[in-house]
């Protein structure tokens, strides 16, 4: 009988440490219908407003972590999603980027610019944000294309990373840096609960969105 073994690196423990809050994000009331193919264009454009600021901080966090001796090795301008996110909103919404006052981005843009202070805990919201646009973002953009029928890309440059030329082995070198990291057992525990936040921080935006459903409805 082949014996069971149970991964303990850091990345492994991110990823499982927060399930139950990633699960949560993914079945918001927004998040399921977005996967549905049931919001419009309007709400599209509003989520992609949502995130907008809280990719304009992890770049202002990188550029400012890169060459920081514990994390800077997680920081690949390559995965950055600023540029795509504003042809995207070009795409998505003509006449300009919608004006999202919102609490909850507020939040999140606060809590990752305050991994300043302790970068280990940046590592959480760079995998949490990036690694899920390599994973589960790729079939977002899919079904977007198959719900809008989009054929050439027009609008989902949010999921097409140009640097990076396939995302599996991406991915499992982007883990394998994690397992690398020199940080010590406190740090490790720090990092899964900040994951946690992290999801919980998402969830929160789309519960915001979720608000406005009636008007997103296709």
């Amino acid at each position: 009988m082949t014996a069971v073994v149970e991964e303990t690196g850091l990345a492994a423990r991110m990823k499982t440490g927060s399930q139950a809050e990633h699960t949560e994000a993914e079945s918001s009331n927004f998040m399921n219908a977005l996967l549905k193919g049931e919001v419009n264009e309007q709400g599209y454009a509003d989520y992609l407003a949502a995130l907008r600021p809280v990719y304009a901080v992890l770049e202002e966090v990188s550029a400012q972590l890169a060459n920081d001796p514990v994390v800077g090795t997680m920081i690949d301008p390559g995965l950055d999603r600023l540029a795509a996110i504003d042809a995207d909103l070009a795409s998505w919404a003509p006449a300009g980027t919608p004006d999202v006052s919102s609490g909850a981005v507020d939040a999140y843009v606060a809590r990752i610019r305050a991994t300043l202070d302790n970068p280990v805990l940046f590592v959480a919201h760079h995998y949490t944000r990036y690694l899920g646009d390599l994973s589960g973002g790729q079939a977002i953009g899919a079904l977007l294309g198959r719900a809008f029928g989009i054929t050439d890309g027009t609008g989902l440059s949010m999921y097409s990373f140009d640097a990076i030329e396939k995302p599996k082995p991406y991915k499992d070198g982007y883990r394998a840096r994690l397992n690398e990291l020199a940080v010590s057992d406190a740090e490790k525990d720090a990092i899964v609960d900040e994951v946690r936040i992290a999801f919980g921080l998402n969830s929160a935006l789309f519960i915001e969105l979720g608000r406005n459903l009636a008007q997103y409805q296709r």
